[in-house]
């Protein structure tokens, strides 16, 4: 039975919500705390909730994005940032803005990829808004519920604690960097410029390990930015060591091919997604298969607070060299 009028918007409406996950299946939190704005989510009365927003040409292009890979792209971006917080996604509202020079074929293309993105993660699409304008605009809140009894915030690191990341860096700017640069040897690098179209990463996050993690923030606006969020949320100075940094092998090719430097897109790539956390458990906690986390690399310590170099790394010479945040930013 339809729910709405036989017109243009609803009847598009009314496919977005085919096959949506039963609202009744989601379990309410059972700690019905709150939190206000500064990490990667808030939290009102237990439930975990982000939003960001895809704005064509500034977070995806059609010269080089399918369909698929925007809107795969734009759920991951709120994905992560749940995943960060040391929670699971459960619900979402969605705000969609379709472009009104895109054809028909691939509009609907967008509707089926955003019904099938919320459908295999269990994530209940619960209302939102649509419209036309001149560019497509994706806007996603998404809420959740935490895996373990307290949220993982960037303020909670401690000072002996080891820093992590999981995955290797530098991977969604270098495929960037090829598409803006030499798009004609995109094939040659085809890994690097999937991952930057259409990342793809761990959204178990830190399943039953999460008490074991400190401070935790995803790497969304760069990995030097990220670190400075930490160290100042925290009151804490970050030490990370240049030769233990996980540098993608396809990003060091990459950078070998063009002489560039690898550590430019290590340290200040944006969109990468992975996560940035601090623990006081030795790596060998987070390498259980039963989290299903991925590879975690240490890559530094967590010490006392210096206000002049809140974040700095030992280089490969010997070296102590404070670190800049230079995040990715769009304004």
């Amino acid at each position: 039975m339809a729910r709405f009028p036989n017109l243009g918007e609803f009847t598009f409406v009314e496919k977005l919500l085919q096959e949506s996950f039963p609202l009744s299946k989601i379990a309410p939190p059972q700690n019905r705390q709150w939190l206000s704005a500064g990490d990667d989510g808030g939290i009102f009365d237990g439930w975990v909730v982000t939003k960001d927003l895809s704005i064509e040409n500034t977070h995806f292009s059609l010269d080089y994005s399918t369909a698929e890979e925007a809107v795969e792209k734009h759920i991951v971006s709120n994905v992560s940032d749940l995943c960060a917080m040391g929670s699971k996604p459960a619900i979402a509202l969605l705000g969609l803005s379709l472009n009104k020079s895109w054809p028909k074929k691939f509009s609907e293309q967008v509707l089926h990829h955003f019904r099938e993105g919320f459908k295999k993660r269990n994530i209940t699409l619960i209302g939102g808004d649509t419209t036309a304008s001149a560019l497509g605009v994706f806007s996603t809140t998404l809420i959740g519920t935490l895996l373990g009894e307290k949220p993982l915030l960037r303020c909670a690191a401690k000072e002996g604690d080891t820093l992590y990341v999981s995955g290797t860096l530098g991977k969604s700017a270098a495929g960037l960097w090829i598409l803006e640069n030499h798009p004609e040897d995109k094939n040659q690098f085809i890994d690097l410029v999937h991952y930057h179209l259409m990342p793809k990463i761990n959204e178990n996050g830190f399943s039953k390990e999460v008490e074991k993690v400190n401070a935790a923030i995803d790497i969304s606006d760069g990995l030097s930015s990220e670190l400075h969020h930490i160290a100042l949320s925290s009151t804490v100075s970050l030490n990370i060591q240049e030769n233990l940094l996980p540098i993608d092998i396809s990003v060091l090719k990459m950078c070998h091919h063009y002489h560039l430097n690898p550590l430019h897109f290590a340290l200040n790539g944006g969109e990468e997604y992975q996560l940035l956390f601090t623990s006081s458990f030795p790596k060998s906690i987070f390498e259980k298969e039963s989290l299903g986390f991925g590879k975690v690399y240490p890559i530094g310590v967590v010490k006392g607070f210096n206000k002049n170099t809140p974040v700095s790394m030992l280089c490969q010479n010997g070296e102590n060299l404070p670190i800049q945040p230079r995040a990715w930013s769009h304004i």
